[in-house]
């Protein structure tokens, strides 16, 4: 057996921290269909890309510039150097599929009318 070197975070490393988190007496009591749930949502790069990018900005965002952004964190370009039919598709995506089931999830809020996701299930301080 040869051991591998990872560049990034190492995921053994993770899920070690994820269960010493777990086994804390202030950790929240996750059952197994919880834990399961969360990771479901976190498997897809780009959720989790659209949840950073909320996370990161705070505050709301229109789709359209979320979009752009996840699209900048997906390729490492500059928005001018992104076809703008990428930038639709990573829209098309979020609307139609990913952002439902963070939005379901009470992670994000979405204001279709105005086309705004807002990060509210991200605070840190609970409302």
């Amino acid at each position: 057996m040869t051991s591998k070197s990872h560049p990034e975070r190492d995921p053994v490393e993770f899920v070690r921290a994820a269960f010493d988190w777990l086994d804390e007496d202030d950790a929240p009591d996750a059952s197994a269909e919880t834990l399961d749930d969360a990771f479901a949502l976190l498997a897809d790069q780009r959720r989790r890309l659209l949840l950073s990018v909320l996370h990161t900005y705070g505050e709301e965002l229109t789709l359209p510039d979320a979009a752009e952004e996840v699209a900048i964190r997906e390729t490492g370009h500059n928005v001018a150097d992104i076809p703008a039919e990428q930038v639709q598709e990573v829209y098309l995506s979020l609307y139609h599929d990913h952002l439902p089931r963070l939005v379901d999830a009470g992670l994000l809020e979405y204001d279709q009318e105005r086309d705004l996701v807002t990060p509210d299930g991200l605070s840190q301080n609970p409302r």
